[in-house]
């Protein structure tokens, strides 16, 4: 019990100040502190400027053998991949609603790798995870585009809203894949900017992670979790559940071990990403439903994701 108890409060203390920075922003929003136009333009912040900042200086500044193991990020894509085709052909037969069945399938599969995920191997691993954890979301972040096109086009009213050419074009225009492929030629070149440009370049990296979980809490809409719904039950229990718990097998089998395999748990165990609402009202699908999914498994994350990195620590494997 002691060594349970031990390994417990090492989970909290990667989870528990990401939990109290949601609670945060929650409490803000409540307060009036901070406002949706506030959450929306500190969110576009991040995306566009300092998580890109983030990814960038974190990569530049590693040995490049400390990128992990390349079959990693092979390993992720096939894993989710895998999941996502797994949770298409159980949304199939136990899905009724058509406008629901990809939304279901969308919220199961894509989790927030770019901002909980990263937060939670940051805590975990300091700077060497978060370079690991940013190839690993550069890799993910095309996946879930293409694979969230694939499910909503299949449950859609509105497809034509936004067709292929539009997605690919948001892929090579997203600021957190152009930050990484900007990095990587420097990073394998060993080239080093200016101390003045990295100094304010880490005035920004260092603003990341508080302002995203704060505009994450912010924008939780906390009245979906009192909607019923038996589809949004089971896209979060298949989120918190069991993709991070059949993707964590895989890899354990596979062979991946302490580091490698803890990153592997924190990014599947990473709640739904907020893209999905915007995706899924984009292509005609229930955007309420996607809501209550990522409210259901914003909160539920923190809990499940604390048991299962206890689990692992206390069997060793991690």
């Amino acid at each position: 019990m002691g060594e349970f108890l031990t390994q417990f409060s090492f989970s909290f203390s990667v989870t528990g100040p990401i939990f109290l920075m949601l609670a945060l922003g929650i409490a803000l929003k409540h307060w009036g502190i901070i406002n949706d136009a506030f959450t929306q333009s500190g969110s576009k912040l991040v995306f566009t400027v300092t998580l890109p900042t983030l990814l960038f200086l974190n990569l530049i500044n590693t040995d490049i053998h400390q990128l992990g193991n390349g079959s990693l990020y092979v390993f992720a894509a096939l894993a989710n991949f895998i999941i996502f085709l797994l949770f298409e052909a159980l949304a199939g037969k136990m899905i009724k609603e058509q406008t629901e069945r990809g939304v279901v399938v969308q919220g199961a599969f894509r989790a927030n790798t770019g901002i909980i995920g990263l937060a939670y191997v940051a805590n975990a691993y300091g700077d060497a995870g978060i370079v690991v954890g940013a190839l690993y979301v550069a890799v993910i972040t095309v996946l879930y585009n293409i694979l969230a096109v694939i499910t909503l086009s299949r449950s859609s009213t509105a497809t034509a809203s936004l067709d292929h050419r539009s997605i690919l074009k948001a892929i090579l225009k997203n600021p957190l894949i152009i930050s990484i492929c900007s990095a990587l030629p420097l990073t394998f070149l060993e080239v080093r900017l200016p101390e003045v440009l990295m100094q304010s370049g880490r005035y920004f990296a260092d603003m990341t992670l508080p302002l995203a979980l704060l505009c994450t809490g912010a924008s939780l809409d906390l009245r979906q979790l009192k909607q019923e719904s038996s589809n949004a039950n089971l896209s979060s229990i298949a989120r918190l559940i069991i993709a991070p718990g059949l993707i964590t097998a895989a890899g354990y089998v596979y062979g991946f071990r302490d580091n490698e395999l803890g990153i592997i748990f924190l990014m599947s165990a990473a709640p739904t990403a907020a893209a999905s609402y915007v995706m899924a009202r984009a292509m005609g699908a229930n955007a309420n439903l996607a809501a209550n999914i990522i409210a259901i498994t914003t909160l539920g994350s923190m809990f499940t994701c604390s048991l299962g990195l206890t689990l692992l620590k206390t069997l060793q494997i991690i």
